[in-house]
């Protein structure tokens, strides 16, 4: 018995294995060619900083980079003041309910499960039916739609462990709805609400199904941009760009999930 249980465990460690090298090799690669001597990415030949070099002089890299932290920004701000109140509303549903409560999850998890390519072209046919041409602004309503889900998700399941006695005892010291709201609630949200934030910049500025169908020609975001230089091919540049955003993206995700490990502890 043992001795098949000892054969299972190498066996899923070695499932385990395989399934992470399938996963992480390509990016591991990726993140090791960006450092490539050769702009051929075929073969290696040596080791260089020459093409993070050139992205410091890179004018049209910097101006799409700025574009995806605009709309990060303005996506992520807007969407934390629209969906923090959807997720109190619901966490408190869990010990009152509400009309119209089932109705409401159901539209905010809708972004979530829709295809990008279904959400990107229901966006671009409603900005159209209302007149609204394509640009900067249209990228930022687009990220908020489907990151508002995203915050009251993440809130409320901040709040749902929230022992409901708290505010309880703060209402019976004499502290009113919006004091308790400040002084009980509002603290304890706080780690999700920081987790969401980071969550919804990390999506917003990774995003480029839903921006290729609401940007115009002048909202060229940083996603755009590098899907626009791998038409002429993969080259180490492509590499470079691709591993500061990998690794911006990885140090946001770290930093969120840190924030809901401090909330929970």
């Amino acid at each position: 018995m043992k001795r098949g249980q000892g054969i299972g465990r190498r066996l899923l460690a070695a499932h385990t294995a395989l399934v992470y090298a399938f996963l992480y090799a390509p990016i591991a690669i990726l993140v090791a060619f960006s450092f490539n001597a050769s702009r051929q990415t075929a073969f290696w030949s040596g080791f260089t900083l020459d093409w993070y070099r050139r992205l410091l002089g890179n004018a049209e890299l910097f101006h799409a980079a700025r574009n995806s932290l605009v709309v990060a920004a303005s996506a992520t701000v807007i969407a934390l003041l629209l969906g923090t109140p959807a997720g109190l509303a619901l966490a408190r549903s869990t010990q009152q309910d509400f009309r119209g409560r089932r109705a409401t999850q159901a539209l905010l998890y809708l972004p979530v499960v829709i295809p990008d390519v279904v959400l990107g072209a229901a966006l671009v046919t409603f900005f159209g039916a209302v007149g609204l041409h394509v640009s900067i602004a249209t990228v930022v309503i687009a990220h908020v739609v489907f990151s508002v889900s995203y915050v009251s998700i993440v809130v409320r399941a901040r709040l749902a462990g929230l022992d409901p006695a708290l505010v309880e005892a703060a209402r019976d010291l004499g502290a009113g709805p919006f004091e308790t709201f400040r002084r009980v609630t509002l603290p304890l949200a706080m780690p999700g609400i920081l987790a969401a934030a980071l969550l919804v910049f990390t999506l917003s500025i990774d995003d480029y199904v839903v921006t290729s169908f609401v940007a115009g020609s002048g909202a060229m975001t940083l996603p755009r941009y590098i899907r626009g230089m791998l038409k002429v091919g993969v080259t180490p540049e492509v590499n470079a760009i691709s591993t500061l955003l990998l690794a911006g993206t990885i140090v946001l995700i770290v930093a969120a999930h840190r924030l809901l490990g401090k909330g929970s502890s």
